[in-house]
């Protein structure tokens, strides 16, 4: 069974409604729109399903197809050996053969990026560390695209950076080689005026796994959709996030799960916390079990902790079944306000009430940052989210000690 997308613009074009019908709301996730062709994306209003949540507003600069401004942003990889690590053409056919532009903004990065960064991981390799992209933002426009290729039966970790400042808008296609394992994270932690959209599209291959892990902390804007499909049997996706926004920022992840191969798992698990007033974070979780996707077992989770008055958080988990020959299917989403009860345990035995909040929103995250694999990022994001809080890691971890 063959997922890979068709480059022809005018063939995608064809398989889809013209302009005149964009506003009828879709009846189903697979009849959303996907093109390389600018023109088959009108510029958001604000009113479109996939845009109602997004300060559309703020993103003018991101829909236009300008190209990417000279010195926009500084790019490092670090790998170990036998990773191949290149440029390619934007007509290279491995570039495009796993993304398909399904939105305004990642369309217009596909058109304005001029080249591909390639991670070529070789069959049968075992890294012994992980693959690291580094992006700094420096100023103006930036479209960049990057391709992460796992050959068959690897095994790696391939961590995305951000930092810096900027507009960004990006595509990400990773494919995963049959009975391949891969972890991929991305992290965003862009100072408070930068803006980021980005599109990761994964083709998971026979028997393959892939593990996808978003962590966003920073950035006045940030909305990352993550789309994952199979091209085999077999073949399993876990979807981990954690996000924690501040005052003024909004954070927005989007996840789609197209289950069209027999026998695949897919699991979503997405935590966020919000402090400040104004902060505002969406999860929307979108999972699709085709008519041929028999055996699938799927599950989706997202849960919010409210810090602050005046912070909001939007959920919105969707489960959309085709066949009943299923293993499982689920989907849950929760948001609340701070436990009382847990703090006042925590101050019942002398830990003061600044650092007893700093150390239930950590153990909220635990679950899922134990899950990520990569220490460096793990530690580096629990130290993040303390500065979040007003404290640090060390002194929380001291006065846990002192109190047990």
């Amino acid at each position: 069974m063959s997922l890979l997308a068709e480059k022809n613009p005018a063939q995608s074009a064809a398989s889809h409604t013209d302009s005149a019908e964009a506003f009828v709301p879709d009846q189903s996730r697979a009849e959303r729109r996907t093109s390389y062709s600018v023109a088959d994306f009108p510029v958001p209003g604000g009113r479109e399903e996939e845009w109602r949540f997004t300060p559309v507003d703020r993103l003018k600069g991101l829909f236009s197809e300008e190209g990417s401004t000279e010195g926009a942003v500084s790019v490092t990889t670090q790998a170990p050996d036998g990773v191949v690590v290149s440029e390619l053409g934007m007509d290279d056919e491995r570039v495009g053969s796993a993304y398909r532009p399904a939105d305004r903004a990642a369309v217009t990065a596909w058109a304005g990026a001029e080249r591909a960064l390639h991670i070529g991981i070789p069959a049968e390799a075992e890294l012994d560390a992980p693959v690291y992209v580094r992006v700094v933002g420096q100023t103006g426009r930036d479209n960049a695209h990057l391709v992460v290729d796992a050959g068959r039966h690897s095994k790696a970790t391939v961590v995305l950076e951000h930092s810096g400042t900027g507009e960004h808008t990006a595509g990400v296609e990773i494919r995963v080689g049959d009975g391949a394992d891969l972890t991929f994270v991305t992290v965003q932690e862009w100072d408070d005026d930068a803006i980021h959209v980005a599109q990761n599209d994964a083709l998971i291959g026979r028997d393959a796994h892939l593990r996808h892990i978003t962590v966003t902390l920073g950035g006045e804007i940030v909305r990352v959709s993550t789309n994952a499909r199979y091209s085999g049997p077999g073949g399993s996706f876990e979807g981990l996030g954690v996000y924690f926004a501040d005052a003024g920022q909004h954070q927005e992840h989007r996840l789609f799960v197209d289950h069209e191969a027999p026998h695949c798992h897919s699991n979503v698990e997405y935590k966020g916390a919000l402090q400040g007033e104004t902060a505002h974070t969406v999860w929307v979780g979108d999972v699709l079990i085709r008519a041929s996707a028999e055996g699938t077992d799927t599950y989706e989770l997202n849960r919010n902790l409210i810090l602050d008055d005046g912070a909001r958080a939007d959920s919105i988990p969707n489960l959309e079944i085709e066949t009943g020959e299923i293993v499982g299917a689920g989907h849950a989403s929760a948001t609340g306000r701070f436990d009382d009860e847990q703090l006042f345990y925590l101050q019942a035995r002398g830990i003061p009430e600044d650092i007893a909040r700093r150390l239930v929103v950590r153990g909220f995250f635990a679950s899922v940052v134990a899950r990520i694999g990569v220490p460096e990022v793990s530690e580096r994001l629990m130290a993040a989210i303390d500065v979040e809080l007003g404290g640090t890691a060390a002194a929380d971890a001291d006065l846990v000690e002192v109190s047990s």
